[in-house]
């Protein structure tokens, strides 16, 4: 058989297969949505049951799943496997290399002139506040799940202690947010080390449900126990923090009288802005270093092989306990920022909910990269804003994104499993050394 015959052979087998995988996958939508959206019920005014069809909407849905399962197929076989960067145009390369070294700076300045470009925009600076939040907290987990490889499922416990922490420490003793702040993370770190050890010798999906069972555990403590966290009440009255015990009040001794300007609730929600941002920041340089000391290291090893890891001679205790204790502490600091910009806290902002959102977070920007875990954090939960309108269908875009983001990138939008130390160039060596029983 000739060239251009096996060519054509090839593609109507290409051409087969797609049409082979679209129409399963448009036949699996039709079983799946048949009841969900094909039949709706709902109890009549007499209480009968009624019921009526939308076929056309269950048409629409299996004719967009018919075409997207093409067109992912088409994307699919366009890019080629992943990791091939033969597949990839030469100049496309290059630009995605250069877009990906200059997009940390200039996130960065963005970040600090965003109260500059949306100062009268209060919405958009508390929604910023929210996002660095999210950043900040996808970090922590990034350190446990990223770096060391330990699925967390109940990381909302730690911003629960350290919420709780501050709000009573502050209201209790009339301590100021700058002295509770290391506190709120030491203790957190505490509870991440009490969480360490029962799960030392756990892996996969018996640990996942060992940290699920803990944060909920912490959640049932903080509503029950009602004479130290007010129970379902929670805690009110949290301080606000004070630039240097200057408060941002309306009064004399308030932060624009200081200065002599009008005095505007905005100063307080900048200032919070760079709170969040400088400890957002302090949370990625950390990590950063971290990574490349030993223990970093040790974080890596355990990720990738735990048997080797052990083998290797490296404490599997300890360096379980410190990706618990580290990540712990900047979920604690997250949730003292979060108690103090709130002013309240309950029992209700720390449910499982948070922790899946935040995994979500992690596992969606690529595990083990800080870039790709605050791209996340900005189209989650702006994404989720955007959508606020469309209730019904926000849950299924995201369920969508994660799909799509299964496809094409299994190891998130910026994964990085690329060990900090490695040797730059290959390294020859002797066949004397490597004949058998030299090396």
């Amino acid at each position: 058989m000739s060239a251009p015959d096996l060519t054509h052979a090839s593609r109507r087998e290409a051409i087969a297969f797609i049409l082979k995988n679209a129409f399963i996958s448009a036949f699996v939508a039709l079983v799946i949505f048949s009841l969900m959206i094909g039949v709706r019920t709902e109890a009549g005014p007499t209480g009968q049951l009624i019921y009526w069809t939308r076929f056309d909407d269950l048409a629409t849905i299996v004719a967009v799943v018919f075409a997207g399962s093409i067109a992912v197929e088409l994307l699919r076989q366009w890019w080629g496997p992943v990791g091939v960067v033969g597949a990839i145009p030469p100049s496309v390369q290059r630009g995605l290399d250069f877009a990906g070294k200059a997009a940390p700076p200039l996130l960065l300045i963005f970040a600090f002139l965003v109260p500059v470009l949306f100062y009268n925009q209060r919405y958009l600076l508390d929604l910023s506040i929210l996002v660095l939040t999210y950043v900040m907290l996808g970090w922590g987990l990034n350190v446990v799940v990223g770096l060391a490889g330990l699925l967390d499922l109940g990381y909302v416990a730690f911003y629960a202690v350290g919420a709780y922490s501050y709000a009573l420490l502050s209201t209790n003793f009339d301590l100021s947010f700058w002295m509770c702040l290391p506190l709120a993370g030491i203790l957190a770190a505490f509870w991440g080390v009490l969480l360490g050890f029962p799960v030392l010798r756990l892996r996969g999906d018996y640990l996942a449900i060992v940290t699920l069972a803990f944060g909920e555990i912490i959640r049932l403590v903080l509503l029950n126990w009602e004479s130290l966290t007010g129970g379902p009440n929670g805690v009110s009255s949290i301080p606000r923090p004070t630039f240097f015990g200057i408060p941002f009040t309306r009064g004399d001794d308030g932060f624009a009288a200081r200065l002599g300007i009008e005095f505007s609730p905005t100063h307080r929600i900048v200032f919070l802005f760079y709170v969040i941002l400088a400890l957002a920041l302090l949370t990625n340089w950390v990590t950063i270093r971290l990574r490349r000391l030993p223990i970093g290291r040790a974080w890596e090893a355990l990720r990738e092989d735990e048997v080797a890891c052990r083998a290797l001679g490296i404490n599997i205790t300890t360096t379980k306990l410190t990706a618990f204790a580290t990540g712990a502490m900047f979920g604690g600091f997250a949730g003292a920022f979060f108690a103090t910009r709130q002013g309240f806290i309950s029992p209700e902002s720390f449910t499982f909910q948070e922790s899946a959102l935040v995994l979500a977070i992690v596992v969606l920007g690529g595990m083990g990269s800080q870039l790709g875990v605050a791209l996340a954090a900005v189209a989650l939960i702006g994404g989720f804003e955007l959508f606020r309108g469309f209730d019904q269908y926000r849950m299924l875009v995201f369920g969508m994104a994660m799909v799509l983001l299964m496809i094409w990138r299994p190891r998130g939008l910026i994964g990085h499993r690329a060990p900090t130390v490695f040797l730059k160039q290959n390294t020859a060596i002797s066949a004397e050394l490597a004949r058998e029983g030299r090396g």
